[in-house]
C-alpha cells in the first residue's frame, strides 16, 4: 500500500488532506514566512536547505509561493522576480541562466475532468521541465505538464498549455508561436 505523497510524487491521484502531505505544507508554510520576511540577507542558503536541488548565483526575489518546495530544482543562475509561485506537487526543473519574470506562476497541480471524481477532492500533478536560458514574460502562466526547450521565450501574460520547442518563441492565451526556432 502506498503513501498518499508517494502517490502525488508519481503524478498519481492522492489527497492532499493526508496528514503526512498536511505536515510538509505546514513546514513549507514556516519556510516560505522566514524567506518572505523584509531584511533576509541570505535566502540563496534557505533555497538551498528546502529545494530538491539549487545551483550557484539563484536569485528569488520575495516574496515567493511554493506548497512543498522539495520538488524544486534550480540551475545556475536561475532568476525569479517578485511574486512567482510554483505549485509544485511533483518535480519542477528550472535550467540554468533562465529569467522568470514577475507574478509567474508554474502549476504542476492537476484535478480530474469527471465532475464526480473530482468532488471527491482527489488531485494529481504532472511535472514542469523549463530548459536554459529560457525568458518568461511577467504574468505567464505554465500549465502541468509542460516542458519548455532551451532559449525558448514565453510572452507576458501567455498560458502555456502545450510544450514549447527550444528556440521559440509564444505568445497569448493559449500561448502559440509567433518566432519559429532558428
Amino acid at each position: 500500500m502506498r503513501t498518499e505523497k508517494e502517490k502525488m510524487l508519481a503524478g498519481e491521484l492522492y489527497m492532499a488532506t493526508d496528514p503526512e502531505l498536511q505536515a510538509d505544507y505546514r513546514k513549507n508554510l514556516a519556510w516560505m514566512e522566514r524567506f518572505n520576511a523584509p531584511g533576509v540577507e541570505d535566502r540563496p542558503a534557505l533555497l538551498a536547505q528546502h529545494f530538491k536541488a539549487v545551483g550557484q548565483h539563484v536569485n528569488i526575489r520575495a516574496p515567493f509561493h511554493c506548497d512543498y518546495g522539495y520538488n524544486i530544482s534550480l540551475g545556475d543562475g536561475v532568476f525569479m522576480n517578485f511574486g512567482c509561485v510554483i505549485l509544485d506537487v511533483v518535480e519542477v526543473t528550472i535550467g540554468a541562466a533562465t529569467a522568470i519574470g514577475p507574478g509567474v506562476q508554474i502549476l504542476t497541480a492537476d484535478h480530474p475532468r469527471d465532475p464526480v471524481e473530482r468532488r471527491t477532492g482527489l488531485e494529481s500533478g504532472r511535472p514542469i521541465h523549463i530548459g536554459s536560458n529560457v525568458w518568461i514574460g511577467g504574468g505567464a502562466i505554465i500549465l502541468p505538464g509542460v516542458t519548455i526547450g532551451d532559449d525558448a521565450v514565453v510572452g507576458a501574460g501567455s498560458v502555456v498549455t502545450r510544450d514549447v520547442a527550444p528556440g521559440a518563441t509564444v505568445v497569448g492565451n493559449p500561448a502559440r508561436v509567433v518566432v519559429p526556432k532558428a
